[in-house]
C-alpha cells in the first residue's frame, strides 16, 4: 500500500473547523489543570464525547501512539488529534495552542521568581512547596508502579534496579534504560529484526557520544532538552530524574532548591508538566534559554507523533515495540522512585518540611479529586505562615 493511501484513510470529513480546534487546545492549555492524566481525560469528554469532533477509535489510536513514543502524553495526544483531520497544519497548531499558554505563564513567574527569589517571603513560600513537591512526586510514583509494572516480576526487578542506581548515581542513566527494553524485548520476543534493533539503538548512542559537542551555552541547553524530549518514557515527572541529573549535576546550572521550585512552578501552572523546561530554561539563560529548551523538548514529541501517525495502524501494536515500550516505561518508574529519596533527603531537612510532605501523601490517598494546584497553594501559604511566625 502506498504512503498515501494510508494517510487518506485517517482522513474523514471534518465537523468543526480548524478554527474552532485551535480555539479548543488554548483553552484547554490555558485552565487545563491535574496533569497528564487529567488532560488526555479532558480531551476525550470534549472532543469525543460532548462535541464528537474525534471518534473514540482515532481518539484510543492516538493515546496508544502518544504511550508508545517518548515525551510529554498530553502534549502528543493533542498533536495527533490536530493531525486526524487536519494532517500537519492541524498538528502543528494544536500543538502550539495547546503549549504556548503555559509557556507564558511559566516565562512571568520566572520573572518575578528572579526578581524576588531572594526575599525571605519567597523563600518561605517554596519551602512549604517544595516539602509539598516531594509528596506529590512520591504518590506519582506509586500511581505509576502500580499502573505500569503490574505483576510482572522482570519489570519490578527493573524498575527497583533503576530506582537505586538513580539514587546511588544522583542521575538518570540513560544506557540502564535502554538495556531494560532490550532485556524485556528480549524475553518477550525471539529477536527477528536483529538489523532493525541496532538501527534503533544507534541515534541514543550517536547523541551521547557527542554530548559535549559544543560549550555555547544555548547550544548545550538545546542538545540536552532535545535530549530530555527523545528519549525519555512516560508522561509529566517522568522527565524529572533525567532533567535533575543534567541540570544539577552534570551541568550544575541550578542547584537542588532552585530545580525543586522549577518542578512546583509546572504543578501551579496549566497544561503540560513538561513546560517546566521553560523554567529551567529561563533561570539558565532568560527568554532565549526558555525557548530554546521548549522548543528541543516538544520538537521530538511532534516529530514522533505526525511522521509515524499513517503507519500507526499498521505497526503500533507490533509485539517487539511493545515489549521494547514496556521495559523503558518501567525503568523510567525506577528512575522516579529513585528521584523521589535524592530529592527528598535534600528538601525534607526538618520536623516541619516531613509533616507538610507526608500530609500531601495522606491527602492524595484520601482524596483523590484533589488537584496538586490546590495542595501546592496550601502548602505555599503554610510555608509562609511556619516561617513568617516560628
Amino acid at each position: 500500500m502506498e504512503p498515501g493511501s494510508i494517510t487518506q484513510e485517517i482522513k474523514t470529513s471534518a465537523t468543526y473547523s480548524l478554527r474552532d480546534l485551535v480555539i479548543y487546545f488554548l483553552k484547554l492549555g490555558t485552565i487545563g489543570f491535574g496533569g497528564p492524566v487529567a488532560l488526555v481525560g479532558y480531551m476525550h469528554r470534549d472532543l469525543v464525547e460532548n462535541r464528537k469532533w474525534i471518534t473514540d477509535e482515532d481518539y484510543k489510536e492516538g493515546l496508544a501512539l502518544a504511550q508508545l513514543a517518548p515525551g510529554p502524553l498530553a502534549a502528543q495526544l493533542s498533536i495527533y488529534l490536530g493531525y486526524v483531520h487536519y494532517r500537519v497544519t492541524g498538528a502543528t497548531l494544536a500543538g502550539i495552542a495547546f503549549v504556548l499558554p503555559s509557556f507564558f505563564m511559566v516565562l512571568l513567574l520566572g520573572y518575578f521568581y528572579q526578581k524576588a527569589g531572594g526575599l525571605p517571603w519567597m523563600q518561605a513560600i517554596f519551602y512549604g512547596i517544595g516539602a509539598a513537591v516531594i509528596g506529590i512526586i512520591a504518590i506519582s510514583s506509586y500511581k505509576l508502579s502500580k499502573k505500569s509494572l503490574g505483576n510482572s516480576w522482570l519489570l519490578w526487578i527493573l524498575a527497583m534496579t533503576l530506582a537505586i542506581a538513580t539514587f546511588i548515581t544522583e542521575k538518570e542513566i540513560l544506557w540502564l534504560i535502554l538495556a531494560a527494553g532490550v532485556i524485556v524485548w528480549l524475553s518477550r520476543t525471539p529477536p527477528k529484526f536483529r538489523g532493525t534493533l541496532d538501527s534503533f539503538l544507534f541515534l541514543p548512542m550517536l547523541l551521547q557520544a557527542f554530548q559535549g559537542w559544543s560549550s555555547e551555552k544555548l547550544t548545550q541547553i538545546g542538545w540536552f532538552f532535545f535530549k530530555a524530549g527523545a528519549f525519555v518514557f512516560g508522561s509529566g515527572l517522568a522527565i524529572v530524574p533525567f532533567l535533575y541529573g543534567g541540570v544539577v549535576k552534570e551541568y550544575e546550572w541550578l542547584n537542588e532548591q532552585q530545580f525543586l521550585d522549577a518542578v512546583a512552578v509546572a504543578m501551579i501552572t496549566p497544561g503540560p508538566v513538561v513546560i517546566t523546561v521553560a523554567f529551567i530554561g529561563y533561570l539558565v539563560a532568560g527568554v532565549p534559554g526558555a525557548s530554546m529548551a521548549a522548543l528541543a523538548t516538544f520538537l521530538p514529541c511532534y516529530l514522533f507523533t505526525i511522521i509515524p501517525a499513517p503507519y500507526f495502524k499498521k505497526y503500533g501494536r507490533h509485539p517487539s515495540i511493545k515489549a521494547f515500550v514496556d521495559g523503558v516505561t518501567a525503568a523510567a518508574v525506577g528512575a522516579i522512585i529513585g528521584a523521589v529519596f535524592v530529592l527528598g533527603k535534600r528538601q525534607v531537612t526538618d520536623t516541619v518540611s516531613a509533616v507538610i510532605a507526608l500530609m500531601t501523601i495522606l491527602v492524595l490517598l484520601k482524596f483523590k479529586k484533589i488537584q496538586e494546584p490546590l495542595i501546592i497553594l496550601v502548602a505555599a501559604i503554610a510555608g509562609l505562615f511556619i516561617k513568617s511566625y516560628f
